[in-house]
This record gives C-alpha cells, sequence and structure tokens, in this order.
C-alpha cells in the first residue's frame, strides 16, 4: 500500500567479521608474519555466498607500525567473481586483481587497531576465497617479528577450524546459526529511548518548524536488497545501510532499533505504487539475498544490547484474504502468490530466521480496522496469520506481537462515537462511513485482534504496536463534539475527526496531522505508539513519473481520481504534486505538523 523511507547522508564505516569467525559461504584467515616488520597484519575474509552471488565481509587488524592510509589487494582465484558494490573502502577490479582503498575515516591504524569493510559480488562455476591479501604492497600475513623468513608456500588447503585457537581474538560477529544468547525482554520498547535515524531526521531540521519532532523514533524500511547496504543515490533510500543504523544507534546510546522487512516475492500484490523488486515466484532470492544478509548483520554480538525491532512485511498476508478474485478490487497477483505460498513461506522464513537471533523482536503487520474490520476479514486474517507462524520452519515463539495501521491513517480513537451508540432506534453500523464495520477505530480493533490472536494460538504475551505518525487528525476541521442525530450518517459524519472520503483511502491523505509521539505502554495490550512510516515520505506519486527505484503510480494517489470497488467509487482524497514513494514530500510535512494532534 505504501512505502517509507530514508535520507541521504555520508556512509559510515562497517563493523563486520572479526578475524577467526566462520560464516555461512565460510573464512579465509592468514596468520603468518610479514617479510617486513614495518607492515605486519592479520585478514579475516568471510563470505555469505548463494546461487551466483555472495557477500564479503573482510577484516583488518594491523600488527605492525601505525598505518596512515592503507590499500588492500588480492586476486580471485575464479576469473568469473567480481565485485559489485562496495561500502568502507573505494573498490577497484582489473580481471581477478582487485584493490580496495581506506575512506578519509578508517585509514589511520595505531598497532593493534582494527578495520572493517566489505562488498556484493557475482560469481559463476564456483566462489574460491582468495589465499593471499597485501596491504600498502607488502604480503599480509599476521603477527610478530619473525626468526625466520616467512614460508613461500600457500596457506594450507584444509578447512580451517569452526571456533577460534586460544591464541586468536575472540569472534566479534556470532554466525547466523548461532546467535547471541539473550533473554527477551516483555516490552521492548518499555525504559529505554529509540533510536533517531539522522537521515530522516536531517530532512524534518531543514523544514520550518521541524526540530519540534525531528528527534522522535522512527523506523528504517528495507524494501529492497540494495537498502541493505544502503542506497546513497536515491531518492527514497538513504545510503545508511542495517549496519551503519546500527553503528549509529550505538552511538547514540539507543536501546532499541526499527526496521521495516518489506521486499516479499509479488509484494503488496494489489497495489501499484509499492510493488517489489521480486516477482511472485522469486521466494528463493527473498531468502538468499534478502533476509539471510539482513540476518547476518542483526546476529552480530556488537549489537547484541540494542533490542531490534523488525515489522514484518506490511500489507501483505491480509491481501490474499481480501484480494483475491471474486472480492471487490480482486488481482491475478493476489490470486498468484496466495496459490504458490510465496506470502505464507516468506513470511514463515523471515520469522524463523530472524526470530531465532536473541535481540531479535519481530511483530508482524495485521493490517488496520478500515480494512479488517468486518468478520468475514477479521477472523480469516487471523488464521493466515497463524499459518505463516508456523511455516518455513517458524514456530509462534517467532511471533512477539503485531502492528496495526502500518503508513495508514485511521484514527486512534474516536472520540465522539461508538460502534455500539444508536440514532432514532438505528445502529450506527448502518451509516456510510462504518458500513456495518464492528470497529470504528485503531485502539479497539488492535486490542480486539489481540484477543482473537492469542484464540488461534499465538502466546498470550504478544503485544501490540499502532502507528501514529499520521493519525492525529488536528487543526481547523477537527470535529469538537458529537454530530447532529438527524439521522446515523449525520451523528457519525459530524462527530467522526478521521476526516477522509472513506476508511480505504490511503495515499498521502489530505487534511491528516501526526498522532500520537511514540511511547511505551499507552493502553492494555498495546506495546507501544510507533512512527513507523517515517512523516514527510511520500506514499505515492500523484502522476506518473519515471524513476529507476522500481516505483509505479496507483490512481489512488492522484487527487482527480474517482476510486474503485475498494473504496466505494469515493474520490482518493490524495493530495497533489507528490512525488514518488518514499521521496521527500515537505507540502505533507508541514501540512501534518499544522494539524498535529496532540498540538505541537
Amino acid at each position: 500500500m505504501n512505502v517509507w523511507r530514508r535520507l541521504s547522508g555520508p556512509r559510515r564505516t562497517l563493523a563486520l567479521a572479526g578475524a577467526g569467525v566462520l560464516v555461512a559461504g565460510g573464512l579465509v584467515t592468514i596468520p603468518v608474519t610479514a617479510a617486513q616488520a614495518a607492515t605486519q597484519c592479520d585478514i579475516a575474509y568471510t563470505t555469505n555466498d548463494w546461487q551466483g552471488g555472495f557477500t564479503a565481509n573482510i577484516s583488518i587488524k594491523n600488527l605492525g607500525d601505525p598505518i596512515n592510509g592503507w590499500t588492500l589487494g588480492w586476486t580471485f582465484p575464479n576469473s568469473s567473481q567480481r565485485v559489485q558494490q562496495g561500502w568502507s573502502a573505494e573498490f577497484t577490479q582489473s580481471g581477478s586483481q582487485v584493490t580496495a582503498r581506506s575512506m578519509s575515516y578508517n585509514g589511520s591504524l595505531a598497532t593493534g587497531a582494527s578495520t572493517t569493510l566489505g562488498f556484493n559480488g557475482a560469481w559463476s562455476g564456483s566462489n574460491p576465497k582468495p589465499t593471499s591479501f597485501t596491504l600498502n604492497g607488502v604480503v599480509c600475513n599476521g603477527g610478530g617479528n619473525p626468526t625466520t623468513a616467512p614460508p613461500t608456500t600457500a596457506p594450507p588447503t584444509t578447512a580451517p577450524p569452526t571456533t577460534a585457537p586460544p591464541t586468536t581474538a575472540p569472534p566479534t560477529t556470532a554466525p547466523p546459526t548461532t546467535p547471541p544468547p539473550g533473554t527477551k525482554v516483555d516490552n521492548p520498547y518499555a525504559g529505554v529511548k529509540g533510536y533517531v535515524n539522522p537521515e530522516w531526521k536531517a530532512k524534518a531540521d531543514a523544514e520550518a518548524g521541524g526540530s519540534r519532532v525531528s528527534n522522535n523514533p522512527t523506523a528504517i524500511w528495507l524494501d529492497r536488497i540494495a537498502a541493505i547496504n544502503g542506497t546513497p543515490n536515491s531518492s527514497s533510500n538513504g545510503a545508511f545501510g542495517v549496519r551503519e543504523h546500527l553503528d549509529e544507534a550505538l552511538r547514540q546510546g539507543a536501546g532499541y532499533i526499527q526496521f521495516v522487512i518489506y521486499n516479499l516475492p509479488g509484494r503488496d500484490c494489489s497495489a501499484l505504487s509499492s510493488n517489489g523488486e521480486l516477482g511472485p515466484d522469486e521466494l528463493p532470492r527473498y531468502k538468499a539475498e534478502y533476509i539471510d544478509p539482513i540476518a547476518a548483520i542483526q546476529s552480530d554480538a556488537k549489537y547484541r544490547n540494542i533490542r531490534i525491532i523488525n515489522v514484518i512485511e506490511i500489507d501483505s498476508l491480509p491481501n490474499i484474504v481480501t484480494n483475491t478474485s471474486g472480492q471487490p478490487g480482486g488481482t491475478v497477483m493476489c490470486d498468484t502468490v496466495k496459490a504458490n505460498g510465496a506470502y505464507v513461506n516468506g513470511v514463515g522464513y523471515a520469522l524463523a530466521k530472524l526470530g531465532a537471533i536473541g535481540n531479535v523482536y519481530n511483530y508482524i503487520d495485521a493490517g488496520h480496522h478500515g480494512w479488517l474490520g468486518w468478520d468475514s476479514n477479521f477472523g480469516p486474517t487471523a488464521d493466515i496469520l497463524k499459518t505463516a507462524a508456523v511455516a518455513s520452519g517458524s514456530t509462534v515463539n517467532n511471533v512477539h506481537g503485531f502492528i496495526t495501521n502500518t503508513a495508514n491513517y485511521s484514527a486512534l480513537t474516536e472520540p465522539y462515537f461508538k460502534v455500539t451508540d444508536n440514532v432514532n432506534g438505528q445502529t450506527v453500523r448502518q451509516s456510510k462511513w462504518i458500513d456495518w464495520n464492528f470497529y470504528v477505530d485503531e485502539l479497539s480493533f488492535a486490542q480486539a485482534f489481540r484477543t482473537k490472536l492469542i484464540s488461534v494460538g499465538f502466546n498470550s504475551n504478544i503485544g501490540m504496536l499502532i502507528d501514529t505518525s499520521r493519525n492525529g487528525w488536528g487543526g481547523s476541521a477537527r470535529p469538537t463534539g458529537p454530530g447532529a442525530t438527524t439521522s446515523v450518517d449525520t451523528y457519525v459524519n459530524g462527530g467522526r475527526i478521521d476526516r477522509r472520503a472513506h476508511a480505504g483511502n490511503w495515499c498521502n491523505q489530505a487534511g491528516a496531522g501526526l498522532g500520537e509521539r511514540p511511547r511505551a505502554n499507552p493502553a492494555t495490550g498495546i506495546d507501544a505508539y510507533v512512527w513507523v512510516k517515517p512523516p514527510g515520505e511520500s506514499d505515492g506519486s500523484s502522476k506518473e513519473i519515471p524513476n529507476n527505484e522500481g516505483k509505479g503510480f496507483d490512481r489512488m494517489c492522484d487527487p482527480t481520481y474517482g476510486g474503485n470497488a475498494r473504496n466505494g467509487n469515493n474520490p482518493s482524497g490524495a493530495l497533489p504534486d507528490a512525488p514518488i514513494s518514499g521521496a521527500w514530500f515537505s507540502a505533507q510535512f508541514q501540512e501534518l505538523m499544522r494539524n498535529a494532534y496532540p498540538a505541537l
């Protein structure tokens, strides 16, 4: 339905795998002595491989004299091996020869100091590890002052041990299959401060009055594979990747950080502005190229004291309940991903892989009241969420809770009417706005849906999140009391704070405002109010805008659109002149601040 974002900024150094770590693709460590005492070093080269591709993490430890600027070199054993995208160094490749030069921020290495770098690569046939490295032109073999000449033969071809010997520095990265130990807390938001994304903060601070809200924690959206390592030239993603954000969270002393896992095959099968990069049959790529690399970073023991919160695949599982053939607005894509199990098995795999990490908390997206509040959707969605939670080797123990209203506008509470109200003997459920729904706001829906989820087999201590980033509905148009009792429609329409034309409208809604600020334990069963959708980031473009970021055009983002079956053929209610999804939308950000409730 909508997309997220981040903003650009300088890349930060990535603290990757240390010496002696065994990762999925194997490890190369070069632990002998250098020919020159001035340059002595130790290299750890680890990879996480998949068919045709890999992510390499490299650790350099300086065992010699202090270095001011370094150049690392090696030769790939297979001529097909290629560096495609790197970080924390400037990479060049000529044939099989690769050179990585230090950046301004990581070129100085004192004796005993380490730095890390990495890259995404491609291969065919096989992906063997380099057997030798040079640092500043000298073979890099390891520590100590030699009493004899270093060996001229290649390192042993036998596999390295799976645990470091007693004389080796302890690993700084836990392998994905053995995440760092940890006991999960009941509520990861309680008692700690949240991570403030500096890329979003910079955009908000640049707006007049934006500093009033720019220190609120917002989520980082990982909407494509490239976002894992950062996309500095994108209008909708930032230069920071997962590891840079986690490093910055450590620097801030943040207690929790939020990521949106959002790249399922055939993603968001009922919308166009947020369709993803993976086709409906690309579940293997989703696992190997998306979830596995994220898990490898999040499982780094360096981050074990940060509570990592993952919002799992918004607008996915409910779509295969409500938007398949035979339903208003049903799509072929939703039929496909329901039939081939891409959503169920993809979510299950993400839960299993990420949930195994001791300091990771998974919250699955659970739509919103204006989507799932009818009995025909409410129960079946709970059932499909349970099916996904136990798919692909997962269990319900990998689910810490659920989130509603992600990137949406549904009011937190409607203060001037209840679903049980009657007007002149008629239930307000008959009104055009409520349309026989059993819920009129997000808080009542989230609390009731939590009870339903527990009844179908989820743990009794699950918590709910509600995205309140854009559901404040304040400003001059906010009602101050109930509507007239002339009819159920005058009563509901006159008193409702949600001023949309239809509860199914979701794109850049005119009149919306910032909602409750993020906070923990706001209501029974609710772990937190959160800002998962960063305010100011567009839901989609008002017209088709050519781009190379895979962002489509959905008529629900066109302010001139008269609607469709899914929104009762009502106007879209979208703001004009919006950029592509995830790009900064200054006019919307200013309106959100003007209409904030509670007011700024």
